[in-house]
């Protein structure tokens, strides 16, 4: 039997459903059988007034609106783009080249005088370049995680390769139930992997450390890092060649230490930055969760990184090179980012060095 609760449809034989915000205005979650997962549906009675959506436009609509803002367009390659790359997914490359409006601080639709389509389109081949060298060196950060995180904890407990199922290696905060939940979840999921397979068809499902590992994604092994003692994790951050002068800080920052080790920001950024080359998303002009910068600027060419944090995506290349300067010694991966940087970026009048972090006397040679 169902009954009606405003705009929820709940079937009383199934699971509790509750209004959630979302964004902008409310939906209605309806559950119609306890078969099924619940469904959302938008409740237009719930949201705020606000304008129409704008329809949907055609690539010719498209190109003539660009024109008539003042955008110096190609018709055929507009026309080849378009045709593969929306215009709502460009339309970010070339924001910035809209004009302030008189408050300045919003912008109007009108573009300033020279923008070209042709700028915008390099602006997003140099970004879809820049993933993909990201990506490289991400895998390699994240293999050398894994290894360290494995070596460390398993020679504490060799004779005990599912150490991992009790709290004693853990901070009292970090949510081990929920971190074991996600890990099992991933050796399900490759239950086909054949290390995966050997272990339940020969020990009934007991993984060792080792082979749990290898199916957590970046995600995981940062929380994991973040969930060690502060000793374990200044050990694995000073085999990456990260160390901290202690006894320059002062007891505030001692505090902070103890709290959280800065390599486990880093590496939340990082696990932001790698879900978005995953899913192909913009990295020029964005901001990512913050790290901090302070105690950690005396390592290499991590004095170029802002003194307090670092939100911008410069700071994460500094930070990658930096370890991949230990993980993968002579690798050419920093002298590819600057020469895109250099050859792709700066050059593009719709490039400004603080849309990707970089500071105004960088030299363009060191990262």
């Amino acid at each position: 039997m169902s009954r009606s609760c405003g705009k929820i449809l709940v079937n009383s034989s199934a699971r509790p459903v509750s209004l959630r915000k979302l964004g902008v205005g409310w939906i209605s979650i309806r559950t119609v059988s306890p078969n099924r997962s619940p469904q959302l549906f938008p409740s237009l009675d719930w949201l705020p007034m606000s304008s129409s959506l704008k329809p949907a436009a055609t690539i010719d609509e498209h190109i003539i609106r660009l024109q008539s803002r003042g955008m110096k367009i190609d018709r055929a390659l507009a026309e080849q783009w378009f045709s593969h790359v929306s215009y709502y997914r460009l339309s970010a490359y070339w924001y910035p080249a809209r004009q302030f409006n008189e408050d300045g601080t919003s912008r109007s639709s009108q573009f300033v005088d020279g923008t070209d389509f042709a700028h915008v389109i390099s602006l997003y081949e140099a970004d879809r370049k820049l993933r993909t060298l990201i990506h490289d060196g991400m895998e390699r950060i994240e293999v050398a995680m894994r290894t360290k995180l494995v070596e460390l904890l398993c020679t504490r407990h060799p004779n005990d390769p599912t150490f991992y199922l009790r709290s004693d290696d853990f901070r009292p905060n970090f949510d081990h139930v929920s971190w074991l939940s996600t890990a099992y979840g991933r050796l399900a999921r490759a239950k086909k992997n054949d290390a995966v397979k050997h272990y339940i068809d020969e020990y009934g499902g007991q993984y060792p450390m080792w082979v749990v590992a290898e199916v957590l994604d970046f995600s995981d092994i940062s929380k994991l890092y973040a969930g060690l003692g502060s000793n374990d994790q200044r050990s694995i951050s000073e085999a990456l060649d990260l160390e901290i002068n202690f006894s320059s800080l002062n007891r505030n920052q001692k505090q902070r230490l103890a709290k959280k080790h800065p390599l486990a920001s880093w590496l939340e950024q990082l696990t932001v930055i790698r879900n978005t080359c995953a899913h192909h998303g913009r990295l020029w002009n964005r901001s990512f969760a913050p790290a901090p910068t302070e105690v950690i600027r005396n390592n290499g060419t991590l004095f170029l990184l802002p003194e307090n944090q670092s939100e911008r995506l410069f700071g994460a290349l500094l930070i990658m090179a930096h370890l991949l300067r230990t993980i993968s010694p002579g690798s050419t991966w920093p002298n590819k980012v600057v020469a895109l940087l250099d050859e792709h970026f700066l050059t593009n009048p719709l490039v400004e060095k603080a849309s990707i972090g970089i500071p105004s006397n960088w030299d363009e040679e060191t990262l």
